[in-house]
């Protein structure tokens, strides 16, 4: 006879994916439905006459046998889907207020419940920076703390390597199935046999610009505290910084040298409080005074009557839903195609770029992010970009 708690288990599984697919619904539309209506199964039958009631339209819920065949095709990829509300869902995850509605993970789990610390950084990082970054996560991870970060380049592949042998987690902006930067494809997969790669980006999904910032959040999300190492004034890293403030998380930053822009960041985070930090035992003797888990309790989803689904206008780079992504990809396409037009091999500032096209600084540079992504430009430390190729 079927264990009746294993099959309970398995519905809200089944549900929880249906919702993470649902267009539109995303990880704070999703955490509003949990905190109204228990969990992912009552949620689910719930959804439809809640969206009538309220008048909004009606979600494009995927059906149960399109949930199931994904569930097969991650587990013939050799990875796992955890789901909000497991036993296996990291519980500092769950306590953000956007937390992802489902992991898909491939490795050594039991690291999602260690005591986790973010290290993140420029990915034009000095040679300094990356020895520092190297021998502090391996230091730390001699002493069993997890290292998280982005596998990005610079800092974050250098914080991996570390803490490689003993414990570290990557978590990717894409599906654990795309390889990002290619450069790193040797230390994807020992990662993947060694530590954990999560992402809640499904199978197949390419990373974009508005990506990265969600990725941030998990990173932050999955660790008691943040340590940034070399990082810009406007950067991924003061991101990721960001979140971990909002929650409730310490930060802590390396001084650097006021002459070096990668300095610029962690100095500014020193400023505004941040631990000052030069090793690993720093770290640790600031890690022994922590809780657990340093979470606020008024997790701000659990009350507020805020809309479930969220309108175009009204979404940020960090609410965002793949929807938008297909919906915007032949505006993109063009104005991509434009702004290659104006580039060349020699060096131009980002701002007369802006000036040239005729768009917004914030506008080109998104662009020229996702077209650096692509391998088509070059966004040099000097704010100046080059046509590659």
């Amino acid at each position: 006879m079927s264990d009746p708690k294993r099959i309970a288990e398995a519905s809200q599984h089944v549900a929880t994916l249906r919702l993470d697919r649902t267009p539109g619904l995303g990880p704070r539309g999703f955490a509003r439905l949990i905190a109204r209506f228990g969990d992912a199964c009552s949620a689910l039958d719930a959804l439809p006459g809640y969206a009538r009631q309220k008048r909004l339209p009606q979600p494009d819920i995927p059906s149960e046998t399109q949930a199931l065949d994904e569930l097969a095709a991650i587990e013939k990829a050799g990875c796992t889907y955890l789901a909000f509300g497991s036993a296996a869902y990291p519980a500092g995850l769950s306590q953000i207020s956007d937390p992802p509605p489902g992991l898909i993970v491939r490795g050594d789990q039991t690291l999602l419940h260690r005591t986790n610390l973010a290290i993140v950084g420029a990915r034009n990082a000095s040679a300094a920076g990356m020895r520092l970054a190297r021998e502090i996560a391996s230091g730390l991870a001699e002493q069993d703390v997890c290292i998280v970060s982005g596998l990005a380049r610079g800092i974050d592949g250098a914080a991996h390597r570390g803490a490689l042998e003993a414990a570290t987690i990557a978590v990717l902006a894409g599906g654990l199935d795309h390889i990002y930067p290619p450069e790193h494809e040797a230390l994807h997969y020992e990662i993947a046999e060694h530590g954990l790669l999560v992402s809640e980006r499904p199978l197949g999904a390419l990373p974009t610009a508005r990506c990265f910032p969600r990725r941030n959040r998990i990173i932050s999300g999955l660790s008691v505290a943040t340590l940034v190492i070399e990082a810009a004034l406007r950067s991924g890293s003061l991101i990721t910084a960001r979140y971990a403030l909002e929650q409730n998380r310490d930060v802590m930053a390396l001084p650097g040298s006021p002459l070096d822009p990668r300095a610029k960041g962690t100095n500014q985070l020193l400023r505004d409080g941040a631990h000052l930090v030069e090793n690993a035992e720093d770290v640790l003797a600031l890690l022994a005074q922590l809780q657990p888990l340093h979470i606020r309790p008024d997790r701000t989803h659990d009350h507020a009557p805020l809309p479930l689904f969220i309108p175009e206008a009204e979404e940020t780079d960090e609410t965002h839903s793949d929807a938008d992504d297909i919906d915007g990809q032949a505006e993109s396409c063009a104005q991509a195609n434009s702004l290659l037009e104006l580039l060349s091999p020699t060096p131009v500032a980002i701002d007369e770029v802006a000036r040239q096209s005729g768009r917004t600084i914030a506008s080109v540079q998104g662009e020229l992010f996702e077209l650096e992504l692509a391998g088509l430009v070059e966004c040099l430390p000097s704010g100046r970009v080059i046509r590659l190729g």
